[in-house]
């Protein structure tokens, strides 16, 4: 926002050069990033927060100087120009359709003006800020904006059918020709002003080409009316016209300025233009909304800044602010104005007095405490499942949740009603929240591909959203997701060749499953997962609960990514894994005593597998079986069809004895008995 030293200088006493004034203004929370010398002038670029658009003007910066500095306003004493005994109303009217996008809406009627070229001082003006001269009435609607931050647009009222107003949401595909001689096309989330037949402009953007003001005007319809901000910056995104009115709607205008700049404006017509303003301005709008007062209690001053409140100053500086005292005693209560749409809870007030005062009047302390803190619900597992995934090799990544669509479809079964969109995306290509991490992952993994690391371990921890059946607050899912590609160990010159596969993915969630003590965790192979593929993938279970899946990237999704090497994933319900009651971790003493192996070799099916067979064993809950492990896997023409040899190694031992033979035998005899039963199994 560009503002004018000697412009300044007419609204408030000023005694400080402009670098002292920047200075100044700066240190109050009103950044000056730069001061440009104009033709004696000093303009003052303020990097503004969207926050606070009651600084978009010389009254608004005036305001924060006087405050600041502790100056008077100026009354400008500007005199009224020529008015008519006629009113508005009688040669007029407005009506307003759509309230909610236009809460206020008023029209005054200056008739018999000149339209020509603006004075000089005018023009001066203008162009020191950055501004166009385009005829001495557009100037003057121009000129009052940058002055006191309503926009305003002029109509020529002979070219209105009906000479009337009417604001209204658009129709669905209609279209209207704007001063830039651009067709645009409109939908009903957009205000029109409209005259009996057709729309005439786009409310609080810009106006339409047929009825804008041209050097045959002799009567001027002016326009000051307050618009809803969501609508005005929705509308000008989606139709990409951006002007200084969409600017400052959309962050929200002073709605009860609207008829004073108007009045404003008209004088100034009168006075340049010539001609004379109707009396009565039509003035249309909603029941004004009462500010509910804030109050500051000197205590919580106390115990956000350290020093005390001094109420009179206080007072004095939210009076010169613009807000309402209504009480003064031991606290004070304020009533925001209605320029300031950032005011709301106490620590606003606190924020408002002390950047007046200076934040350097601040005292450093140290924050109170009244007790110790704790983890949120499943911390445990969190900090376990990372400090485990990075002792693997992993590094973690942290992606955006707003995604594309298509591409996150293409790695989830959610239907289309159950995502979630969103109502005004920063990006058309990233409009709907995530319902999965791997889309993010994926992602990451190309970026690292297409940068030369081909070796890639990453996971994620996050939310991913859906829509909620009752439709209220979307649902919110707890994921993590792992992704990995490229070699096993790079390092390892003998096994270069060596490609991480299936087997080290699956390795890598059973190490964190046992990092957060899960019990009946089981891998079943899986066929019908989508983006899995097919013979490569498993569901993962804890019991007769599905937690998640993992598998080597389909070869469609290879294709579409352009992958050179298999890519291999995993996602799980990360909020259902801390909701599941954790086995009890137990302690036992090192081993004294030896322990005893016994290998067996069997033919059995091909189609029984490994995890059955170990689930098997394990069920015959044998107190000295210590462990179970499969060291070879034989398949050849000379065993029956269908068959293959698989050698387990068993382990005995108890912690309290050593086994004798005829214990061992007998615990052998069982396991030997029961997959002959169970799988048909047979002795080689």
């Amino acid at each position: 926002m560009k503002i004018s030293y000697n412009w300044l200088k007419e609204l408030v006493h000023l005694d400080l050069s402009p670098r002292d004034l920047a200075t100044r203004m700066t240190m109050a929370g009103n950044a000056v990033d730069a001061i440009e010398e104009h033709n004696g002038d000093s303009i003052l670029e303020f990097e503004l927060t969207s926050n606070r658009p009651d600084c978009l003007s010389h009254l608004g910066i005036a305001r924060e100087a006087s405050a600041v500095l502790d100056k008077p306003f100026i009354n400008t004493n500007q005199v009224a120009g020529k008015t008519s005994a006629t009113k508005t109303s009688e040669v007029t009217s407005v009506e307003v359709l759509a309230q909610d996008l236009c809460p206020r809406y008023t029209a005054r009627v200056i008739r018999g003006v000149k339209v020509g070229a603006s004075p000089e001082w005018l023009v001066a003006r203008l162009e020191a800020l950055g501004q166009r001269s385009v005829n001495n009435v557009a100037d003057i609607t121009n000129y009052v904006m940058l002055e006191l931050g309503q926009p305003l647009h002029a109509f020529d009222l002979d070219q209105l059918s009906g000479k009337k107003i009417i604001v209204r949401r658009a129709h669905e595909q209609e279209k209207i020709t704007l001063l830039d001689n651009e067709e645009r096309e409109l939908n009903p989330n957009v205000v029109v002003i409209c005259d009996a037949e057709k729309p005439v402009a786009i409310g609080g953007i810009k106006g339409g080409l047929h009825s804008g003001i041209s050097e045959s005007t002799t009567n001027v319809l002016l326009e000051a009316a307050y618009f809803n901000p969501v609508s005005i910056r929705q509308t000008a995104k989606n139709l990409a016209v951006n002007t200084e009115a969409s600017y400052r709607f959309e962050r929200g205008a002073d709605i009860e300025i609207a008829d004073t700049a108007s009045l404003r404006a008209a004088n100034l017509i009168a006075e340049i233009c010539g001609g004379e303003i109707l009396s009565e301005s039509i003035d249309v709008r909603t029941e004004a909304q009462v500010r509910p007062p804030i109050m500051l209690r000197a205590s919580r001053y106390l115990a956000k800044t350290g020093l005390s409140l001094d109420l009179t100053q206080a007072t004095k500086i939210l009076t010169a602010l613009g807000f309402k005292i209504i009480t003064s005693e031991n606290n004070l209560t304020a009533i925001p104005p209605s320029w300031r749409h950032d005011m709301a809870i106490e620590e606003d007030l606190i924020e408002e007095v002390i950047r007046v005062i200076g934040y350097d009047h601040l005292i450093t302390s140290l924050p109170g405490g009244s007790g110790a803190g704790a983890y949120l619900a499943g911390d445990d597992g969190r900090r376990a499942v990372r400090q485990t995934l990075i002792a693997l090799g992993f590094h973690e990544a942290i992606n955006f949740s707003f995604v594309n669509a298509e591409a996150d479809a293409g790695l989830t079964n959610v239907t289309e009603a159950d995502r979630l969109k969103l109502t005004n995306p920063i990006d058309s290509t990233q409009a709907e929240m995530r319902t999965t991490l791997l889309g993010g992952l994926l992602a990451s993994l190309a970026n690292n591909l297409n940068h030369g690391t081909r070796n890639v371990k990453l996971f994620e921890l996050g939310k991913c959203f859906a829509n909620s059946a009752s439709g209220e607050r979307p649902l919110e899912t707890e994921k993590l997701a792992l992704a990995l590609t490229g070699m096993r160990n790079e390092t390892d010159w003998q096994a270069a060749a060596t490609r991480l596969d299936f087997y080290d993915l699956k390795g890598a969630v059973e190490a964190l499953l046992v990092s957060l003590h899960l019990p009946n965790i089981s891998f079943q192979p899986a066929t019908d997962i989508h983006y899995l593929h097919p013979g490569r993938a498993a569901v993962i279970s804890c019991g007769d609960t599905v937690i998640g899946h993992l598998g080597q990237l389909h070869p469609t999704l290879v294709s579409r990514y352009k992958f050179k090497q298999a890519v291999l994933l995993a996602e799980l319900n990360f909020g259902l894994l801390i909701e599941i009651n954790a086995a009890e971790s137990r302690y036992q003493p090192l081993p004294r005593f030896p322990i005893v192996v016994r290998d067996l070799a069997m033919l059995i099916d091909r189609q029984v597998s490994w995890n059955q067979i170990e689930t098997t064993i394990l069920e015959l809950s044998l107190p000295q079986l210590e462990q179970i492990r499969m060291f070879d896997l034989y398949a050849g023409k000379e065993l029956p069809e269908g068959k293959h040899s698989l050698a387990l190694s068993l382990r005995y031992r108890a912690l309290d004895r050593t086994l004798t033979e005829a214990e061992i035998n007998a615990m052998h005899e069982q396991v030997l008995t029961a997959l002959s039963e169970q799988f048909g199994a047979e002795l080689r």
